[in-house]
């Protein structure tokens, strides 16, 4: 009795990779359907074009004077954006899973990157290259539409980015942080939270802690 027992699988079957790649796709419709209307034709579409990738923590998603070849949808993971300061990398921004990731501008002119991305976690993508992106805005009925929508809200962050560059303190700054990113807070290494704001992880330290004295 004890030998057949051992021999019954689990009635929990494990997911396959199937499925995996299933709940990978239905995020990326899922967005699509927030902005446009799209059939199972376009699902299809979609599916054709958009290619999965994975890049592990630590790796380049696109490099500052490499070409940039493609835009992402980030499924899992987080990436941040920079441009390099002397030596030091000086922080722009902060993707999650759910939105899209590209240097929109250089990848349209297919021109060099101007600044990096790069993964603080291992991340999963859905990918296309500018051919890809032709036959979106070709064979979805509203996929101009969804690009302008998408490139919209990208331009929105970045004007917002550099408004508060220029405009707060640092400690303006971490609180925009904290206002732009509630959910990250946890997610992103405090010295990377320092090259955001500009300053060194010691100054971060000490705007923290003059932000929970009482006043």
């Amino acid at each position: 009795m004890t030998d057949n027992l051992q021999h019954i699988p689990s009635t929990i079957p494990p997911i396959t990779l199937i499925d995996k790649m299933k709940e990978t796709y239905e995020a990326l419709y899922s967005t699509f359907e927030r902005l446009i209307v799209i059939n199972d034709e376009e699902r299809a579409i979609i599916r054709e074009i958009f290619k999965p990738m994975q890049l592990k923590k630590g790796g380049y998603f696109s490099e500052m004077g490499k070409l940039n070849t493609r835009v992402g949808f980030l499924v899992e993971g987080l990436v941040y954006y920079y441009v390099l300061k002397g030596e030091d990398e000086s922080i722009t921004d902060f993707t999650k899973e759910g939105e899209f990731v590209s240097e929109y501008h250089t990848f349209i002119k297919k021109e060099k990157a101007t600044q990096s991305i790069k993964a603080i976690e291992d991340c999963t993508f859905l990918v296309m290259d500018y051919p890809a992106i032709q036959r979106l805005y070709t064979e979805i009925k509203e996929g101009n539409k969804f690009g302008r929508m998408v490139l919209e809200h990208r331009f929105g962050i970045v004007v917002n980015q550099l408004l508060s560059l220029y405009m707060h303190s640092p400690e303006e700054r971490y609180l925009f942080f904290l206002n732009s990113y509630p959910e990250l807070v946890q997610r992103i290494p405090q010295y990377l939270i320092a090259a955001f704001i500009g300053v060194k992880p010691q100054s971060l330290s000490r705007i923290r802690k003059r932000l929970v004295k009482p006043r």
